[in-house]
């Protein structure tokens, strides 16, 4: 069996949406959203859940769904210029020196992208292993916008053109695009040992089946509610 280490990192000085880690989604704290699903993954791959956060709320609210933890994150990796990936890499390395193991795969979970299922996590990992050159995956939508159709920036003399270079008619006739969903990323441990950023040459993705989407603004959040409260999601979360 692969040894797998399930990350959840969450900061407690959110300014998008205060305190959104901790906050009630439909009676239930958002983290427990992420732990509840992470317990059944890892109950069937003997994983370890390790949590890295700098808030004493989070850890507290993290234990009410049995989710406990020593590690400390440090000062330096909880600010708002942290990137996530050496966040992940210290944990990681914090608890292959307290097992005394090396993990093959590590699962980082997102706290505020919680619409993922365990048979997502499970369908993915399967493409990971199969793709055996592939250092990483990560969670993805297809895209409603397209960057060869109906997305333009600005060019060198101030006027606007298409982002990427074609001559497509209609959006379903242009190269599949995809959008991050930032609900979960699988590494190979090697997969450390040489990138500093999640989008590599050698990155696979997972097409998510259903509604998935990243809570950035207040709207998203309530949005998510709304979902939750009303049953309009077509999958069990």
């Amino acid at each position: 069996m692969h040894k797998i280490l399930i990350t959840i990192c969450g900061r407690g000085g959110s300014k998008g949406i205060p305190g959104k880690n901790t906050r009630l989604m439909n009676g239930k704290p958002l983290i427990g959203y992420t732990i509840e699903t992470a317990t059944i993954f890892a109950k069937l791959h003997d994983a370890q859940i390790a949590l890295s956060t700098d808030s004493e709320e989070i850890k507290k609210t993290a234990e009410l769904f049995g989710l406990r933890t020593d590690y400390v994150r440090p000062d330096e990796m909880a600010t708002d210029q942290a990137g996530k990936l050496p966040v992940i890499k210290h944990v990681m390395e914090y608890y292959e020196t307290l097992n005394n193991t090396t993990y093959d795969f590590v699962l980082d979970m997102d706290i505020t992208s919680p619409l993922r299922t365990v048979n997502d996590l499970q369908s993915a990992l399967a493409l990971l292993i199969e793709k055996k050159e592939a250092v990483n995956l990560f969670s993805v939508n297809k895209a409603h916008r397209n960057p060869y159709f109906n997305m333009v920036e600005e060019q060198p003399d101030g006027f606007y053109n298409l982002v990427k270079n074609g001559n497509f008619k209609t959006r379903q006739s242009a190269p599949k695009v995809y959008d991050l969903n930032a609900s979960f990323y699988f590494f190979r441990r090697s997969f450390f040992d040489t990138y500093a950023a999640p989008i590599t040459p050698k990155s696979l993705i997972y097409d998510t089946p259903h509604i998935c989407f990243d809570l950035d603004e207040p709207i998203d959040f309530e949005f998510l509610e709304f979902l939750l409260k009303n049953k309009k999601l077509n999958f069990e979360l």
